[in-house]
């Protein structure tokens, strides 16, 4: 990726106000473990934006790719600095949203809890177990100001399907339709555990989805994930464990291929983005009277809810 330009961190903010309905995909990539960049952006600059819900991972990187508009952010930090515990879900998603991005991908590495899913595979997700331990903020509302959105299927299929046919095209074997148990980490499950989440149906494992799609449904972002099969969970071998170093040597491998899926998913991606249901799952999921609503909530949401907020002007109907 050539370096980017560095650009007012305002900047980002009016593009926000001017987003609008431009029919048009803009899509939020958050690169996981074994994906520190996107690959080459046209006209690539790199912004920082601050967030209400504090420090996100780092600035993010924009720019067009496919003729789309892509805005990504390194969900560890720049030289891999923060856990899965440490990351601040809210404050990227936040960040994305900010940016005017319409639609989001995660891409992380995982690991296989089914012999057919061997590393080097990618897994397009659709459904998810949480399993994190709590310590993770899980929603931008509570205080002042709450929602309960709907979550029985976490995942958003068409950016599901467009993410899948843009991994063939990459040259991926790719398998469609998986659900993903989180856990907390950094450590790996234990055998037992591993058994465990294999006799629930879980198909792989990772430490970062949750709560990255429940606030993305809150923010009213469809959201799609892709996993990069770096190792078999410790379920498969009597006395085997995870091998960090395999991982890192599969995740080197699946970075290129992940770069190429996202090149093909700018290039086949429609040019008029129709309406999502997830665009406004906010209208019947807040059940804070509005009248009661303290200014300091609307104000945090501004992002996130600026729709029905209006804290930059009128609320959209």
């Amino acid at each position: 990726m050539r370096a980017p330009r560095r650009r007012d961190p305002h900047a980002a903010e009016i593009g926000l106000r001017r987003v609008a309905s431009t029919g048009e995909f803009h899509i939020g990539v958050i690169g996981g473990s074994g994906l520190y960049d996107p690959g080459a952006l046209d006209d690539a600059q790199e912004i920082a934006v601050s967030s209400a819900f504090g420090e996100a991972s780092g600035p993010v990187v924009t720019g067009r790719m496919g003729g789309r508009r892509f805005t990504f952010i390194a969900r560890h930090g720049q030289g891999h600095r923060l856990s899965p515990s440490h990351v601040n879900y809210r404050a990227n998603i936040d960040v994305l949203k900010r940016c005017g991005v319409t639609d989001v991908l995660a891409v992380s590495a995982i690991g296989s809890l089914r012999e057919e899913y061997a590393p080097g595979d990618f897994v397009v997700v659709d459904q998810l177990i949480d399993r994190t331990a709590g310590v993770r903020e899980r929603s931008f509302f509570g205080e002042g100001i709450v929602a309960h959105v709907p979550l029985a299927d976490p995942v958003c299929p068409r950016l599901s399907a467009f993410a899948a046919a843009a991994a063939d095209r990459a040259g991926a074997r790719v398998h469609r339709g998986a659900t993903y148990v989180a856990i907390e980490g950094p450590q790996f499950s234990t055998r037992a555990e591993s058994l465990l989440y294999r006799e629930w149906g879980a198909h792989v494992i990772g430490m970062t989805a949750m709560p990255e799609a429940r606030l993305a449904r809150e923010a009213e972002l469809p959201y799609a994930l892709v996993g990069m099969v770096t190792d078999y969970d410790c379920w498969r071998d009597a006395g085997a464990d995870v091998d960090v170093a395999q991982i890192l040597q599969t995740m080197a491998a699946n970075a290129d291929t992940a770069r190429a899926m996202l090149a093909e998913l700018g290039a086949a991606s429609p040019a008029h983005r129709d309406a999502s249901p997830i665009d406004r799952v906010l209208d019947t999921a807040i059940v804070t009277a509005r009248d009661h609503w303290p200014v300091d909530a609307m104000a945090r949401l501004d992002a996130v809810a600026g729709r029905l907020t209006g804290f930059f002007g009128q609320p959209q109907e």
